[in-house]
C-alpha cells in the first residue's frame, strides 16, 4: 500500500543524529520560542557560563566602585563641616595670605599680578616695585614700561603692567585714589575679576567672601564640601555651609590647606587634618 503525503506539508529535515537543524519557520518569529528552541538545541548552557562570567570580580568592582561615589556625593552634615573648620582654627587661628601688601591699594595689585603666577613669584617682583610705587599716583608716574621692567619675571607681565596703570589711572580718577569697597566696583577695574573683588573685600575690609582659587576650587570639589563645575558653583556652596563664624579666615584655610595638604598630583592624606570626614573615594588613609 503506497504511503499518502498530504499536499503541502513538507517532512521536516533532520540531521544523522535525528534532530532539527533548524526551528519551524512559526518558532523563528517569536523571540521566546526561538529562545527555548535554542537551548534545546543545546546553547543554554553557554549563555548561562556567560552569565556567570558577567557576575565575577567586573561586578563586584562595579558595586564597591558605586559604594564609593554615593559615599563621594553624600553631602556633608552641618556637624561635619563645623568640625573641619574647628580643626583648620584650632592648628592655625589667624592665617594670612601670602601675597605681600602695604596697604588695600598694593592688595589690589598683587592679587591683579598673581593670575597665573604664584604668590612666592610676585612678591620677588613687587618687593622693589611697591618700595617706589604704593599709591595710584605714584605708579602712574613710573609708566608701564618701567612698571613692565619692574615685573618681567611674572607671567603675562606686558598685559599686566597694562593692566596695573589703567586701573590705577581709574582710581585717580573715579576713586579718589581709594580701592572701592564693593565688589562690584572693584571688578570694573581693569585686570580685576571677581576672586580679585573677594580677595581684597576680605583681606582689606574684613568682609566675609570667599576667594575661589585653583586650591580652593580642588578642595571643595575632592573634598565633597561644595562640588560645583565652575568657581562660582564652588563659592556660592562654599558660602552655604561654613558657619559664619569661621568665614573671615574660611578662604585662608583652604587656599593653605590646597597648597600644601591637598596637593593635586600626590595628596598628602597621611597628615590632612580632615581626613576622616573627607568624601574623596580616592583618599590613601
Amino acid at each position: 500500500m503506497s504511503k499518502i503525503t498530504r499536499r503541502g506539508s513538507t517532512p521536516a529535515k533532520t540531521s544523522r543524529a535525528g534532530t532539527a537543524k533548524t526551528p519551524p519557520k512559526s518558532l523563528a518569529a517569536n523571540p521566546r520560542q526561538r529562545k527555548s528552541a535554542a537551548a534545546k538545541l543545546g546553547q543554554a548552557p553557554a549563555a548561562k557560563a556567560a552569565s556567570k562570567k558577567s557576575a565575577g570580580p567586573a561586578s563586584r568592582s562595579a558595586k564597591t566602585s558605586d559604594k564609593a561615589a554615593s559615599r563621594a556625593t553624600k553631602p556633608w552634615t552641618p556637624a561635619e563641616v563645623r568640625e573641619a573648620f574647628t580643626r583648620f582654627r584650632n592648628a592655625n587661628p589667624e592665617p594670612k595670605g601670602e601675597l605681600e601688601h602695604l596697604n588695600p591699594y598694593t592688595l589690589l595689585v598683587a592679587v591683579v599680578l598673581s593670575a597665573q603666577a604664584t604668590d612666592a613669584g610676585v612678591n620677588k617682583a613687587t618687593r622693589a616695585l611697591f618700595a617706589v610705587a604704593d599709591t595710584p599716583e605714584k605708579m602712574v608716574a613710573l609708566g608701564e614700561a618701567t612698571v613692565r621692567d619692574y615685573i618681567k619675571t611674572i607671567g603675562l607681565y606686558r598685559n599686566k603692567a597694562k593692566n596695573v596703570i589703567a586701573l590705577s589711572e581709574k582710581l585717580i580718577a573715579e576713586f579718589n585714589s581709594e580701592v572701592p569697597r564693593t565688589r562690584a566696583e572693584i571688578e570694573s577695574l581693569p585686570g580685576a575679576g571677581r576672586k580679585t573683588a573677594n580677595v581684597v573685600l576680605n583681606m582689606a575690609f574684613g568682609e566675609h567672601t570667599m576667594a575661589v582659587d585653583t586650591h580652593v576650587f580642588r578642595v571643595g570639589n575632592r573634598t565633597g564640601l561644595a562640588p560645583g563645575k565652575t568657581p562660582l558653583e564652588v563659592e556660592l556652596g562654599l558660602e552655604r555651609v561654613i558657619p559664619p563664624e569661621f568665614m573671615l579666615h574660611a578662604h585662608h584655610w583652604l587656599i593653605l590647606h590646597g597648597r600644601y595638604t591637598c596637593l593635586a598630583r600626590s595628596p598628602r592624606c597621611e597628615v590632612c587634618l580632615i581626613n576622616d570626614l573627607c568624601r574623596w573615594p580616592e583618599k590613601t588613609v
